[in-house]
């Protein structure tokens, strides 16, 4: 089995630029079960996807996409958590340009830990429905909810989209780099402004509930008042323009068998983050 189906010859470790990571884990989320059957959903989906992205007029995928064996720690989410960070850097640490896919959204801590260690000056763009700056939820500090608090303290953390959040978690957040869901669609400007915020090296993590539930139902907690597909493109674009986005991760798609679109939505989502990265460096 290779990525998307590409040919074998663009699938090999030794030649490929990009290494995709999967993390089948849904051991921590509250609410809707299923975010371990995303990465299997994606891969399906990517599969039925057309290889030649309009926009940039470019073919990605013959940079090279190793599907690496897929982080099955499942014991706790802290033994899960330093898996995905070993993965991770192992790659990076081979010159790698390192994706993920999940899983729910406390993958991205070790992915977090393992770009935090290899690139100095990172900002961790987020996007999502929700904070997740939980210091601990339900005695863990690598649950769902905690996603981003540790990065908010180690790197430069910038929030796009969030519309749920604790009132604990105001604490924990700096309001002068989160731009809430509901600012975002009263100021035409609002991409500007969080570019301000960004340094030169960013790591993306995507939780699939930034997108509204209308267009994206298939996640574990869909919250309304959601961006579209166009203002989180849009916007990753302007950033791989005037940034270095070292790699990405995307994270709970909870697949729905009735309805595929989501599925697709998030493979062609991995697909146009790619595209925009190689073809800048061509």
């Amino acid at each position: 089995m290779t990525y998307a189906g590409i040919p074998e010859k663009y699938s090999i470790l030794d030649s490929a630029k990009i290494v995709l990571i999967p993390v089948p884990y849904d051991g921590t989320s509250t609410w809707v079960k299923g975010s371990d059957k995303g990465p299997d959903a994606f891969l399906d989906a990517s599969a039925n996807m057309e290889l030649y992205d309009i926009e940039t007029d470019y073919e990605v995928y013959k940079k090279g996409v190793f599907l690496a064996d897929p982080v099955t720690e499942n014991s706790s989410p802290e033994k899960m958590v330093e898996e995905v960070y070993k993965t991770a850097l192992n790659y990076l640490n081979k010159g790698k340009f390192v994706t993920l896919f999940g899983g729910e959204h406390s993958v991205s801590i070790g992915s977090i830990r393992a770009f935090r260690e290899k690139f100095d000056n990172l900002t961790v763009l987020q996007f999502d429905a929700h904070a997740d700056l939980r210091k601990e939820y339900e005695e863990s500090a690598c649950n769902h909810a905690c996603a981003v608090h540790e990065a908010q303290i180690t790197t430069n953390l910038v929030q796009i989209g969030i519309r749920s959040m604790d009132v604990e978690e105001k604490q924990y957040m700096k309001k002068e780099n989160c731009f809430f869901s509901h600012q975002i669609h009263a100021n035409p400007n609002w991409m500007n402004d969080a570019l301000g915020k960004i340094t030169d090296n960013v790591f993306i993590t995507i939780d699939l509930d930034a997108f509204d539930s209308a267009i994206m139902p298939s996640t574990g907690t869909p919250e309304p008042g959601g961006l579209n597909w166009f203002q989180i493109i849009d916007f990753i674009r302007l950033v791989v323009q005037h940034k270095n986005v070292v790699g990405f991760d995307i994270m709970e798609l909870c697949p729905n068998k009735s309805n595929k679109a989501p599925d697709y939505l998030a493979a062609k989502l991995y697909y146009k983050i790619l595209s925009y990265v190689f073809k800048k460096s061509t």
